[in-house]
Parts: C-alpha cells; sequence; structure tokens
C-alpha cells in the first residue's frame, strides 16, 4: 500500500495525506453519492430514524464533530460525482486520503469541501476549488471562520508522536454504509467507538504487503468499524483534558466484507507528521 501527502488546494489551500486505492470511485464513492443524494432528497421532509449507522455505529449529532468535512469529488469526462470524507487541521489546511484524488483510474477534477453539516449535499459551509497541488510560493490567506460547527482538529503532538495507540479507543466518523447489506453509504455523518490493536494483529488479517509501519488499524470485534464511502475521514484519540487529536486517516476495510470483524485500516498520522507540519 503507498502511501504519500500532497498539497490539495480546496480554495483554502488545503494540504491532504493520501492512500491509494485502485478503483474507489467506481466500485463505492460513486454509488456511494448517487445514494446519499437520493435518500437526502427524499428525507427533506421526514426525519431521519434509522440509528445504526457506519458498521455499529449511531448518527453523529449536528457539531459532534466540527473536524469532520465532507468532500464531493468531480471528475474529468463525466457528470457522476464521488464521496470521501476529510479532517480541518487548519483555517486552510484538510487531509484525506489519496484514492479520494485519483484511483488509479479516476482523476479528480474538483473538490467541494462541506463544513458544518451532517448533509452532504445541502447545508453548512460549502467550497469548492479546481487545484490540487499548492505550489510551494503560493501563501493563501484563511478563508474559514471558526463556530461550533467548523473547527480544526489538532495533530500528535509530544509523547503522542511516539505512541502506537495499542489499546487505546478512538471515534471514526463518516458517510459510509452502515452494513454489507446497504447499497451505499449513510444519508449522514455517523460515527463509531474503534479499539486501536497493534500491527501484528492486523497482518492476520491482511498481510505484510498491506499493513505497512505506517498503518494504523482497529479491531473489528462485534462487527464494527469502517466501510465503503467513509474513505478519507477521521480516527480521533482522546487527551487526559477530553479534546481530539488525529492518529488516523481512513484507507481501507475488507474489501465487500465490511461486517466480518475484520480490523479497520488507516494511515497512520503520526508516520506523516514532519511533511504535513511543513504544509500547515
Amino acid at each position: 500500500m503507498k502511501t504519500l501527502v500532497v498539497g490539495l488546494s480546496l480554495i483554502v489551500c488545503a494540504s491532504a495525506l493520501l492512500e491509494v486505492q485502485t478503483n474507489y470511485h467506481d466500485a463505492i464513492g460513486i454509488p456511494a453519492a448517487e445514494k446519499i443524494k437520493a435518500l437526502e432528497e427524499a428525507s427533506l421532509n421526514e426525519a431521519v430514524t434509522n440509528d445504526n449507522r457506519i458498521i455499529g455505529g449511531a448518527l453523529a449529532p449536528v457539531g459532534a464533530y466540527p473536524y469532520f468535512a465532507g468532500l464531493l469529488i468531480n471528475f474529468f469526462g463525466t457528470t457522476a460525482r464521488s464521496v470521501c470524507g476529510s479532517s480541518l487541521l487548519s483555517p486552510n489546511r484538510l487531509v484525506t486520503a489519496a484514492h479520494c484524488w485519483f484511483d488509479g483510474n479516476r482523476q479528480a477534477s474538483e473538490f467541494t469541501v462541506i463544513l458544518g453539516s451532517n448533509w452532504l449535499f445541502s447545508g453548512g459551509e460549502r467550497i469548492a476549488t479546481r487545484q490540487v497541488f499548492m505550489h510551494p510560493q503560493i501563501q493563501c490567506k484563511p478563508l474559514l471562520s471558526f463556530a461550533d460547527v467548523v473547527r480544526p482538529i489538532r495533530l500528535p503532538s509530544n509523547l503522542e508522536l511516539w505512541n502506537q495507540f495499542v489499546g487505546h479507543w478512538a471515534v471514526a466518523a463518516g458517510f459510509g454504509s452502515t452494513s454489507d447489506e446497504q447499497a451505499a453509504a449513510s444519508t449522514v455523518v455517523s460515527h463509531i467507538r474503534l479499539q486501536v490493536i497493534s500491527n501484528t494483529q492486523c497482518e492476520n488479517s491482511y498481510g505484510l504487503t498491506i499493513v505497512r509501519p505506517s498503518t494504523l488499524c482497529t479491531s473489528g470485534f462485534g462487527k464494527i468499524g469502517i466501510c465503503g464511502g467513509d474513505s478519507g475521514g477521521p480516527l480521533a484519540a482522546f487527551d487526559n483534558n477530553g479534546n481530539p487529536f488525529l492518529i488516523g486517516v481512513s484507507s481501507f476495510t475488507a474489501y465487500r466484507n465490511c461486517t466480518g470483524g475484520h480490523p479497520s485500516g488507516f494511515a497512520r498520522v503520526t508516520s506523516f507528521i514532519n511533511f504535513i507540519n511543513q504544509h500547515l
């Protein structure tokens, strides 16, 4: 699994942590976006009552994860749109997964960042961009003002930089599917509490070619975890004061078997901390 970090300009000149996953958009992202749009339109005058979100998760209250940003993705040569998640790091930086930008098949032409909303196609603050790589000499002014529902998440620091977080509990958020039977993704942001496991445990499910030192995994015990459509979203741990900090970026799970009890895979933020900090 190849991991890299590039500059991503979302008008706010955001930076992105990227994980490569082949054919993500056709297999997962585009169907998820189509399903979300249809369900949002059907739910405009109805209350959403299904409380089973992500895999084994629950609906996230508005503002519960103010650092979470949805991504709507356009492509060259098609009107289809895809969906991913991302994390707000500062007024002009976000972090997401590589296959949200290029999955080996489809190349993104435009991103729309959605902040401060549990819905993907309506509400919140919406910022569009067609720039992907940020030139090192470009300096962008902060375009976001923070509020209770839009606020950045901090990065690991001090002793946290050396912590593997094994045994720690963390929270993932995203628009991903809530079960293997669900056709696509959740209509609103969902969240789930997950426990970090060792890479050795994760290797038992995926092998050394998938699980690298830059990978962080969480237990799937109880048939819980991330699923299709959650790519790029945050995995947040909490410090002694109860404040969240970013330890992972949603990357992979067992193909077509989210509820099989397999571990969920994330890009380990501490593995890329120097590069991220250089671009903040």
